[in-house]
């Protein structure tokens, strides 16, 4: 199987080699692409050097999977040239995610909107699939009414140029900003683009993304996007209303028992999700559950999950582990 990885050099890119090596997905010739600036260059993919093609190269190369991680534009420009020779693309960016023709995919929620003939699968926002795979169980069971989400986001969200920012203030060294302000020994409730209603591009893609996830059109969620000086992951604290009454017990075991994520809850310990825990696994962390006591039928709790990771490169790993368990590659 031809595998073509566009944005190999980037952060998410790294990481997406490295998931691909740790679930050994099937791949007889890898192909990584970037931009001009990158070609000729070489990554390390299973122990072997591989030199770094143009887009178009990858393109004529026809492989079974392209997985993009290159930003928007990119993949607007790109995607279809891939899907339109029957390749397959899973896209890390936020340009296909609201395409109604193109599903949104965390793959222990919505597997079965995978189809044959949908040659295009969007990769959720990182804070959004940490989210929806904490909620789905919860969902399905009591049905949420009303949902207010504060995101805690690490700076490798932004990528390099970020955690570069960060590490320069801590070191004192003046460098290349990612910020309009100091990360280090801060945080800013400013991710993404601003739109006119007041909210930032990274909080309504928490709620459209939500929604799409969840096939719940008319939940309403509202959101908080913070950006702090960690790299472990994102934190969200997140409050639900739910249609109807729960059990904290009940709440726990379907936690429990859902795929993809641990429970991590024991105050008396002081035990509950931390970004430095979850740094470089693959799993969703919930703890702090707890009744809301304001409304009837409320619950608050806590969920951590590395970014990079569940948060883009495995979730994305794993998609294509479902195109291939449904036999649409091989």
């Amino acid at each position: 199987m031809k595998i073509a990885l566009v944005g190999a050099t980037g952060l998410v890119g790294t990481v997406m080699m490295k998931v691909l090596e740790e679930m050994n997905f099937p791949c007889t010739e890898f192909i990584p692409a970037a931009s001009e600036r990158s070609v000729g260059k070489t990554v390390n993919f299973r122990g072997k050097p591989h030199i770094i093609v143009s887009l178009q190269e990858a393109v004529d190369a026809k492989p079974a999977l392209a997985i993009f991680s290159a930003g928007g534009s990119v993949s607007k420009q790109w995607a279809e040239k891939f899907a339109g020779q029957g390749t397959y693309v899973v896209d890390n960016s936020s340009a296909w995610r609201m395409d109604k023709s193109v599903p949104l995919v965390v793959p222990e929620v919505n597997a079965h909107t995978l189809k044959k003939d949908t040659m295009i699968i969007a990769n959720p926002n990182c804070s959004t699939i940490q989210l929806a795979l904490a909620l789905a169980p919860l969902h399905k069971a009591y049905g949420i009414r009303r949902l207010v989400v504060s995101t805690y986001q690490s700076v490798t969200g932004t990528g390099v140029k970020a955690v570069r920012q960060m590490e320069d203030e801590r070191a004192g060294h003046e460098g290349e900003k990612a910020y309009p302000h100091p990360i280090d020994l801060n945080c800013f409730p400013h991710g993404g683009d601003f739109a006119d209603n007041g909210y930032t591009s990274e909080e309504l893609k928490l709620l459209h993304e939500t929604r799409k996830i969840l096939e719940a059109p008319e939940m309403k969620v509202t959101a908080t996007v913070v950006r702090i000086p960690v790299v472990g992951g994102h934190s969200e604290a997140v409050n639900i209303e739910f249609e109807r009454d729960f059990e904290l017990k009940e709440v726990r075991h379907l936690l429990e028992t859902m795929p993809g994520v641990v429970i991590q809850d024991d105050p008396a310990r002081n035990l509950y999700p931390m970004p430095r825990f979850a740094h470089n696994k693959n799993e969703v962390f919930v703890g702090r559950l707890r009744r809301d006591t304001t409304i009837p039928y409320g619950l608050d709790l806590w969920v951590v999950a590395d970014n990079l990771r569940k948060g883009a490169a495995t979730n994305a790993i794993q998609i294509a582990w479902k195109l291939v368990e449904k036999k649409f590659i091989a």
